[in-house]
């Protein structure tokens, strides 16, 4: 199982000075994050979407093992609710096409307040292309049935596993070959303890062989957390005998390297 670890969004003024150099200028930290990992989630894709040409030049600014996954409109997802996808799902996938072969998923965040519908997901669902790995997290408990489910595995797409205050928020279904994880934030401040990464990583190798691959984002973001985070779930991932991506190093992650140099 490769273990591809990354962060939700790389725009965060407080990482200046932490994971971002003082004097690196922010027209260089999508350069800077993506030579310390091998992954983003766009998150800005979801406030409003970016033009081709924007996912063209964030293809031509990042190495060739970089991946992406975008997070789809909240046009689709929280003003329509999933509801006549067409237009939605394919201005989506023509702009994020600037990307190419980077493109390696896209996440659909469900509002909290909508109930399960599976005919709504099934149509959603039903306009990605087939080569498209979708990630699925919904909020609401009433998404927990057998019937949605088996939904997800019929379409390959993932449901997206998410821990909020150290507690899983959704059931630890497999329902690809792949697998997608995001992490909100620590039960006390942002960041994670050791302990709980530790269970997370474990999850994950007891769930995905190792030739399968399971994508990470931190979303903590607050403070630098999810950098930090990152660097250690990245250690736990190697306790259990699988491979992560490339990450930071502590002091990297820090600001430490920075400082010394």
């Amino acid at each position: 199982m490769a273990v591809v670890i990354g962060t939700s969004g790389w725009q965060y003024r407080d990482w200046r000075g932490r994971f971002y150099p003082q004097r690196l200028p922010q027209r260089l930290w999508l350069e800077h994050h993506a030579a310390h990992f091998a992954t983003v989630e766009s998150n800005n894709a979801f406030y409003r979407l970016p033009e081709r040409t924007t996912f063209e030049a964030w293809r031509t600014r990042t190495p060739d093992d970089f991946r992406w996954a975008v997070k789809a409109s909240r046009f689709l997802t929280h003003v329509k609710r999933l509801r006549e996808p067409e237009e939605p799902v394919g201005r989506l996938m023509e702009r994020a096409a600037g990307l190419g072969e980077r493109l390696d998923a896209v996440l659909l965040q469900l509002p909290p307040t909508l109930k399960a519908d599976v005919g709504l997901l099934r149509d959603c669902l039903a306009q990605f292309p087939p080569s498209t790995r979708v990630a699925v997290e919904p909020r609401h408990d009433s998404w927990w049935t057998d019937e949605v489910r088996a939904l997800l595995e019929r379409y390959g797409a993932a449901l997206c596993w998410a821990d909020r205050a150290e507690q899983p928020v959704a059931p630890l279904w497999r329902t690809a070959g792949w697998g997608y994880l995001r992490l909100h934030t620590g039960a006390d401040g942002w960041g994670y303890p050791v302990e709980t990464l530790q269970l997370w990583a474990e999850r994950l190798a007891a769930t995905w062989a190792a030739d399968e691959d399971v994508l990470v984002y931190f979303n903590n973001d607050p403070g630098g957390a999810a950098v930090v985070d990152a660097v250690a779930f990245a250690e736990a991932v190697r306790r259990t005998g699988r491979s992560p991506s490339r990450v930071p190093t502590p002091e990297q992650a820090s600001g430490l390297a920075w400082d010394a140099a």
